[in-house]
């Protein structure tokens, strides 16, 4: 969908303004906490009024929610396996682009990570949503149960897996420790197929 000009001014489509709109409140989500996005200046850099803002999510709350939803959205986008037989080279990549999303957004997805469990069912669901849409790729990825067969328990090794690197990889951000960018990727994507293993 193209955009229209006039008097050298672009004009946007609803649903372009829309995903402007919510594609610099990520971009203020990433430098910072959801509750510190200002309307006021969202509204200022996109050159749109309050009410219009307002008109596309319904409230604050509801910009804040399609913010949350759509940043995490675009980790699961940014951190698809990539086109690999070896299911530990895709395990590895995927890894690796999941560290370079955090290092990149980490303020904002320590702010996701935050507001997740704050009590906000609806960030609480965004967020359990898109860890989901995480780990069961993995089942997809070995259908045949190579190298992780789709079980309880390995189901419950996989979602653990994900909060340990999650931790591991926050706790890396703050403080690497002598540990490079390679080093948190192999002990994070390392991890995955040793716990799977000591499950049996």
């Amino acid at each position: 969908m193209s955009a229209n000009t006039s008097g050298g001014r672009t004009r946007l489509s609803p649903e372009q303004r829309r995903d402007q709109l919510l594609g610099m409140g990520v971009e203020l989500f990433s430098n910072g906490s959801i509750e510190e996005i200002s309307i006021d200046r969202l509204a200022e850099v996109a050159g749109v009024s309050r009410g219009l803002l307002y008109h596309y999510f319904g409230s604050k709350q509801g910009f804040y929610e399609a913010v949350v939803r759509h940043a995490a959205d675009d980790l699961v986008a940014q951190t698809a396996p990539v086109d690999d037989p070896d299911l530990l080279v895709r395990l590895h990549r995927s890894v690796a682009a999941y560290v370079d999303y955090v290092v990149a957004n980490e303020q904002g997805y320590r702010s996701l990570v935050r507001a997740a469990a704050g009590g906000n069912e609806t960030l609480r669901q965004i967020y359990d949503e898109a860890r989901f849409a995480l780990t069961d790729r993995i089942f997809r990825e070995d259908a045949a149960g190579d190298l992780i067969p789709d079980t309880p328990a390995t189901r419950l090794v996989v979602r653990a897996w994900s909060s340990f690197a999650e931790e591991a990889v926050l706790s890396w951000c703050e403080q690497p420790r002598g540990i490079d960018r390679a080093g948190i990727v192999r002990i994070v994507a390392d991890a995955l197929p040793a716990l799977v293993a000591a499950a049996g």
